[in-house]
């Protein structure tokens, strides 16, 4: 990252920071979003190979891609609207503005299905090899955390966007003391204390009162709400933060991602990790390149983007993403070196960056007896009297290449479907860790990173 970029990161950060969020004097960025002149920070994109069994291979440059501009002009001037917000209001209500009410509305509307259901779904393998990665991820850094820890000392997390709490059970399972759920998705939220107070009923049955965590429940934006005051105790001390296939929501805007940052962070403390998952926008737009057009995807998944591949924003680059029966809404991408910049100024050290079929390829002899019992592939050729999942007549050629070079051409291996292989292999997970800070003159936080 440039000189010019940092200078301006920093500029536009400070401009942010001044709007005061804790007094939630909210700005709404106008339609002149902030936005790099000659996009020059993915140029160095390459077209990527097919997407199979093997990951895709995009320009190692783009891992380290300048982010380029001649001057400070990178970030366009804007017109800014304070919002004014009493303190008693609501504060679901007075954060659904730009697209959050859209994802807001399209989260709240989604079906709450069972078990059985949700095992006839055409990405049902798909869903259960993120949900293993989730576990992997989670469980790798509550275990970091408890290794530093004195014997039974107390683990408190926040789930950031935790949706209908899908990974309430990862949390017991992790044996943390205390969570904060928080999300925009006000019914999710309440599927969320369904969800929890039957888990918590079946603990009691099965081992006794007490097994289990306490909880407390946030409904708000993540990205334009200051949480903190909401906690039960606003000086808590947190060890984790984890925010699931939820954090781009917040690069609609630099006040948003700063938000979501700033919540991320704000009582985290020294040595606790901010962990998530995230589309790779290198990866985003290699695709578009790759196909001639702004829109891709296949039986399982499709990308339409949204603006100018050659000339994409910081912030606001938006393109709407469906997965069959998951997610069908609005978008951001987010420049990852970007993103590492801000996370800075909170703190935020970036520990780790891994695509999922790299975190697949560490982790899988470690979660191998938890993949096979969460199901997170898929058999092939399949046993009998079972029909595969996917039906396009290429989504198994991996698997059968596979299983001819390995010469057991009656050996049976765990895989996705090409087609869902393709869909996964859009995503990354990061990993950055809270570091210590010293006071400067006025007070505020000064963090060596």
């Amino acid at each position: 990252m440039n000189d010019d970029l940092e200078q301006a990161l920093l500029l536009a950060a400070a401009d942010a920071d001044s709007r005061n969020f804790e007094d939630q004097n909210l700005d709404e960025v106008d339609s002149g979003t902030v936005e790099c002149k000659e996009a020059e920070f993915y140029k160095n994109i390459t077209d990527t190979s097919d997407v199979g069994i093997e990951r895709n291979t995009i320009d190692e440059e783009c891992q380290d891609a300048n982010v380029g501009s001649s001057n400070n002009e990178l970030f366009e001037a804007t017109k800014r609207k304070h919002v004014e917000v009493d303190e008693g209001a609501d504060i679901v209500n007075e954060s659904l503005k730009g697209y959050a009410n859209v994802v807001a509305t399209h989260y709240n509307q989604l079906e709450e299905k069972g078990l059985d259901e949700r095992s006839k779904s055409r990405i049902v393998y798909l869903r259960n090899f993120h949900n293993w990665i989730k576990s992997m991820l989670i469980n790798e850094y509550l275990t970091k955390i408890k290794d530093g820890k004195k014997h039974n000392a107390p683990v408190r997390v926040h789930d950031m966007c935790c949706g209908k709490g899908g990974d309430l059970l990862k949390w017991k399972k992790g044996n943390i003391s205390h969570l904060i759920c928080s999300d925009i998705a006000s019914v999710s939220l309440d599927q969320c204390k369904t969800r929890y107070t039957d888990m918590k009923g079946r603990a009691s049955r099965e081992r006794g009162p007490g097994n289990i965590y306490t909880i407390e429940y946030i409904p708000g934006d993540c990205s334009r709400t200051r949480l903190r005051e909401k906690y039960s105790d606003p000086s808590m001390k947190l060890d984790l933060v984890s925010c699931q296939f939820a954090f781009h929501y917040s690069f609609e805007s630099l006040p948003q991602a700063e938000c979501m940052l700033r919540n991320a962070s704000d009582c985290l403390q020294p040595g606790g990790y901010f962990i998530g998952t995230i589309p790779d926008a290198y990866d985003l737009i290699a695709r578009a390149r790759r196909c001639g057009g702004n829109s891709y995807g296949n039986k399982v998944y499709r990308v339409s983007l949204d603006f100018d591949t050659n000339k994409p924003p910081l912030f606001g680059a938006k393109y709407n993403f469906h997965l069959d029966g998951v997610v069908d809404c609005p978008e951001f991408l987010v420049h990852f070196p970007t993103l590492v910049k801000l996370a800075k100024k909170f703190g935020l050290k970036l520990v780790r960056q891994e695509k999922f079929c790299d975190f697949f390829e560490r982790m899988k002899m470690e979660g191998r007896n938890l993949m096979n019992n969460m199901r997170g592939l898929e058999a092939y050729p399949p046993p009998d009297a079972v029909t595969p999942v996917g039906i396009d007549p290429n989504d198994y050629v991996h698997a059968k290449e596979y299983i001819k070079a390995s010469g057991d051409n009656n050996g049976r291996i765990g895989t996705l479907s090409k087609s869902e292989w393709e869909a996964s292999s859009l995503y990354m997970a990061f990993v950055f860790e809270k570091v210590k800070n010293t006071w400067n003159a006025d007070g505020a936080p000064i963090y060596d990173i």
